[in-house]
């Protein structure tokens, strides 16, 4: 990493000291623990949530399980992906493709969450045609151009491949956030009320401070080597992304609970399986796109090698 100079594990190693490392310090262990602590949050507050609720498994809870799912999911191949990546370069290539499929599959768990329980009338009737295959493809897109940066790119990094990585997802975010977007933007507007508006207006606020930290080496450029083990920006990019999905995950909680009979009026519940369904081919396509990624990865290093 640009800027960090010290804190490196060393490759090579057995699988035990990698996973171990989880308790020493080293430049990610921060990395890890922000969202191994934010994994661990969803599923208890997703615990409570159901407990209180007693959540029945049909038509109307399935986009939540979806969003919940997704939502551990990408927090935990992230939290693998910095803890395991040093183990070999091959191993550095596969599990940051692991990252990215996570990436992927969480925009699209988000999309269904915000389509089904948050977005107000006004945007359904423009855009529900079509919203969720675009969000699909976009979900894909963003893994696609961030496992393709990952393999074209070496240091020094052209600007090119943060673009690869920034407009595919800045694009999957601008979508997958609409309908809330649109909502919040009207509740204020009108003197807001809504408990999960406010939630959202946070899920937001908190996502856009953690892609300036993403695409910003700030503040370990201006001071190199002072934020090698503790804050550097990707950490904060973490800490910002794990509360941006916590503040989500309430917000569609409260829109779970108090937006049932909006949700009964749009959606039968073939729509909702045919949609949820679609969610799984999404992780199929972007498995097998990192799938080959790697092996191109694999094929080049042997080469090298030989």
């Amino acid at each position: 990493m640009p800027y960090i100079h010290t804190g490196y594990r060393p490759t090579g190693q057995d699988w035990r000291y990698y996973f171990f490392s989880l308790f020493q310090k080293h430049n990610e262990v921060v990395n890890v623990w922000t969202h191994l602590l934010a994994a661990l949050a969803v599923l208890l507050r997703f615990k409570t949530f159901v407990e209180a609720e007693q959540l029945p498994v049909d038509a109307w809870s399935l986009p939540l399980l979806i969003f919940v799912l997704s939502s551990v999911t990408y927090l935990t191949c992230s939290l693998l992906a910095h803890l395991l990546q040093s183990k070999s370069e091959l191993y550095h290539y596969t599990f940051y493709f692991v990252d990215y499929v996570g990436v992927g599959i969480y925009q699209y768990g988000s999309a269904l969450a915000h389509f089904y329980y948050s977005s107000d009338q006004a945007w359904y009737d423009k855009f529900w045609l079509f919203f969720l295959p675009a969000a699909a493809f976009c979900g894909w897109l963003s893994c696609a151009g961030c496992c393709y940066a990952k393999y074209r790119y070496r240091r020094p990094y052209p600007i090119m491949r943060k673009m690869c990585q920034v407009i595919p997802a800045g694009l999957a975010f601008i979508l997958d956030i609409s309908p809330v977007a649109h909502r919040v933007v009207v509740c204020h507007l009108g003197g807001c009320e809504e408990d999960a508006a406010w939630y959202h207006t946070y899920q937001i606020l908190f996502f856009l401070i953690s892609a300036y930290f993403f695409s910003c080496p700030v503040p370990e450029k201006y001071f190199p080597g002072s934020c090698d083990i503790v804050g550097h920006a990707h950490q904060i990019f973490h800490a910002f992304l794990a509360v941006c999905t916590l503040s989500q995950l309430e917000a569609i909680l409260l829109d779970y609970k108090n937006r049932q009979e909006i949700f009964l009026k749009r959606h039968g519940p073939f729509s909702v399986y045919l949609s949820c369904i679609s969610f799984f081919g999404l992780v199929a396509c972007s498995a097998i796109t990192a799938y080959i990624l790697r092996c191109r990865i694999k094929a080049s290093l042997a080469k090298k090698d030989s």
